[in-house]
């Protein structure tokens, strides 16, 4: 899939203009792309025009006009955007209950986690699992963090599988402190078909 480019995005007052419509067009492609595994974990299966979106947010919240800054950022999201052959997803722990804790609760929550990013995703595609590669940093023996950014790389057999319309598409989690599935629709697994084809 072909990485955003600094050339597309735009600059604080064109983003302002366009950012009611660029808004509504993500938040139409994201309602196919998150799946939510159990109450506490989602996955929102990452492409170019959800991480252009990020991109776009992030300087429009920090108010960056520096152009070296604006690089920065769009090498950073970049990061996101799926590889030939490879599904992205940013994957994150939810905690419903959030308000009516305290700090040290949501820490205690969060790390329960913890050791997830060793062997406990998996996307299965008619059977055949395919392990969520988790990216480096975002967790220390002691603290785990909330949001994570995972990759599938499924092999030909499994992207073969895929094409199929009525494939088995499954996300599992299998860790000591949660264990839960979720049964992909038609919707996202037509998403994840147009990314494995990019």
């Amino acid at each position: 899939m072909r990485k955003v480019e600094r050339s597309e995005i735009k600059d604080l007052v064109a983003y302002e203009k366009a950012r009611e419509a660029m808004r509504a067009h993500v938040i139409g492609i994201k309602k196919h792309r998150r799946v939510a595994v159990g109450p506490n974990l989602s996955l929102l299966f990452e492409n170019r025009d959800t991480v252009l979106f990020q991109i776009q947010e992030m300087i429009r919240t920090e108010r960056i006009v520096d152009d070296a800054r604006i690089q920065e950022e769009v090498d950073v999201y970049n990061a996101l955007v799926p590889d030939r052959g490879e599904l992205s997803a940013t994957l994150f722990i939810e905690i419903p209950e959030l308000v009516r804790m305290s700090q040290e609760q949501v820490r205690e929550t969060v790390n329960r986690f913890q050791g997830l990013d060793r062997d406990g995703v998996w996307l299965a595609v008619d059977g055949r699992r395919i392990a969520a590669r988790f990216e480096s940093g975002h967790s220390k023996e002691e603290k785990m963090a909330a949001v994570h950014y995972v990759r599938f790389a499924p092999p030909e057999a499994a992207r073969a599988a895929l094409r199929a319309e009525a494939a088995d598409v499954r996300v599992i989690v299998e860790h000591p402190h949660y264990r839960a599935e979720a049964t992909l629709g038609a919707e996202t697994r037509k998403a994840l078909r147009e990314d494995l084809s990019d």
